[in-house]
């Protein structure tokens, strides 16, 4: 009843007037009684109804299915800790596999949503290669492949005539970008002999920034940080994502792999900056498009476009500022 009557003072407050209805239909009920009485007609009072107390679902705080959400994290976690501590350069085919699904994903939303086409095989094709380049041939195999990429994606659209031209080339352009080039980055820390230490360095400086700005954020997230992009990311998680992300970084530089702490520290804060970044910017589209996510796959997650946001931009951040501080080996 408290939840029923603060909706009909919100309501008064609004118009000014009372609604009609079972709530106000005293003064009615009492005229109709008085006008029986006056023929000599008895008139039973009939008993009004009162609206049942409406129920309200609470939210979960959480702003997911945190069960399945740690469910699949912990899968996807083993299958890349398995996959590091056997042979590593499989860990290379998971970056390839998650690229090739986030690029049909995203290349699906666009179409479906904004009418953009994307030059899909093109940019599947060419992101396979940028990523395999990248472990012979480092950034020259995988900016290579991009380059080319871009032009046949120029190609493959040709015959579709003038029309969304440049906006179809522009989104295939930017998909290459986002997705592939970004993921060569990450697949080029496999390739030196301390390679598992810069790939277990990176996603745990990326896991423990996203984890420390979670429980900050959902413990005690009450200013918004980008209330127009992402109004449930607060300045409160942002400050659980520089603790995480600093201890990470300080940790695994130091000890996996021979670094001194104020590089992990340097490093940990980077991680930070593009990992809030990437969510950012993953917002800002999914909210150009009215979009809540790019995909189903993931239960408690959503897609694999939804899970790369922070590690893209990262994965670049990454591999620069553990080949300046750590030799390769």
């Amino acid at each position: 009843m408290a939840q029923v009557s603060e909706e009909r003072e919100d309501r008064v407050d609004a118009t000014g007037d009372e609604p009609a209805g079972p709530a106000t239909s005293e003064s009615g009920e009492a005229s109709r009684l008085s006008a029986a009485g006056t023929a000599g007609a008895e008139v039973p009072a009939t008993p009004v109804a009162e609206p049942a107390p409406e129920v309200v679902k609470k939210a979960s705080k959480a702003g997911r299915n945190l069960p399945a959400a740690i469910g699949v994290g912990l899968l996807l976690g083993a299958a890349i800790i398995v996959s590091l501590l056997t042979v590593r350069f499989l860990f290379i085919g998971i970056i390839a596999i998650a690229i090739a699904v986030g690029t049909f994903e995203f290349a699906g939303v666009l179409r479906r949503v904004a009418d953009i086409k994307v030059a899909v095989i093109p940019v599947l094709v060419g992101g396979q290669a940028m990523i395999w380049l990248a472990w012979p041939f480092g950034r020259e195999g995988a900016l290579t492949a991009f380059v080319l990429t871009v032009l046949a994606c120029l190609l493959w659209r040709l015959p579709g005539g003038a029309k969304g031209y440049l906006r179809d080339i522009s989104a295939s352009t930017f998909a290459a970008a986002y997705l592939p080039l970004f993921g060569a980055f990450a697949a080029m820390l496999v390739p030196p002999s301390d390679g598992v230490g810069r790939v277990l360095t990176f996603l745990i400086g990326v896991v423990a920034s996203d984890t420390g700005g979670y429980i900050a954020g959902v413990l005690g997230g009450k200013h918004p940080m980008a209330p127009t992009i992402s109004p449930k990311k607060t300045w409160e998680g942002f400050g659980g994502s520089l603790v995480g992300g600093v201890v990470a970084g300080a940790l695994t530089l130091s000890l996996l792999l021979d670094g001194h702490v104020w590089q992990g520290i340097i490093f940990g804060v980077a991680i930070v900056l593009t990992a809030t970044l990437g969510d950012l910017v993953e917002s800002l589209i999914k909210r150009d498009l009215g979009v809540k996510d790019m995909g189903t796959l993931l239960p408690g997650h959503g897609g694999i476009m939804d899970r790369l946001d922070s590690l893209l931009p990262s994965a670049v951040v990454s591999w620069l500022l553990l080949s300046a501080f750590v030799p390769l080996g």
